[in-house]
C-alpha cells in the first residue's frame, strides 16, 4: 500500500560474491535495517558484467562492495552504525520503528 508520508527510498547496491560470509552478513543486515529505514536494495552478482564493472570502478579491498546512492559506502563487513547514521541524516527513517537497530 502506498504511504504518501513515507520518506523516499534510499538506493543501496550490494555487489556480492558466492560463498562470501561478509556478503551473507551484509544481506541480513540490510534486511534488518530496511525494517526501520526506507531502502531500495539491489543485489548484483560480482561475476555479472554489471558487478565486474562496479568492482573495476570502485576497487574494493574485499567483498561485498556496498554503494549508497551510487557512491562507494563500504567494502567487507558492513558498518551498520555508520549506515544507520547516514540514513538518519538523509531522513529515511520510517514512521514506525521496529527496534531492530
Amino acid at each position: 500500500m502506498y504511504d504518501p508520508t513515507a520518506p523516499p527510498a534510499v538506493p543501496v547496491t550490494l555487489v556480492h560474491s558466492a560463498a562470501c560470509h561478509f556478503c551473507d552478513d551484509a544481506r541480513s543486515a540490510l534486511e534488518a535495517i530496511a525494517r526501520d529505514f526506507a531502502l531500495k536494495v539491489t543485489e548484483i552478482d560480482l561475476e555479472s558484467a554489471d558487478g565486474a564493472a562496479l568492482v573495476t570502478l570502485h576497487r574494493p579491498a574485499m567483498n561485498p562492495l556496498v554503494l549508497v546512492d551510487g557512491e562507494y559506502f563500504s567494502a567487507g563487513r558492513l558498518p551498520r552504525r555508520k549506515l544507520v547514521k547516514l540514513l538518519g541524516q538523509r531522513g529515511a527513517a520510517l514512521a514506525t520503528p521496529t527496534g531492530s537497530r
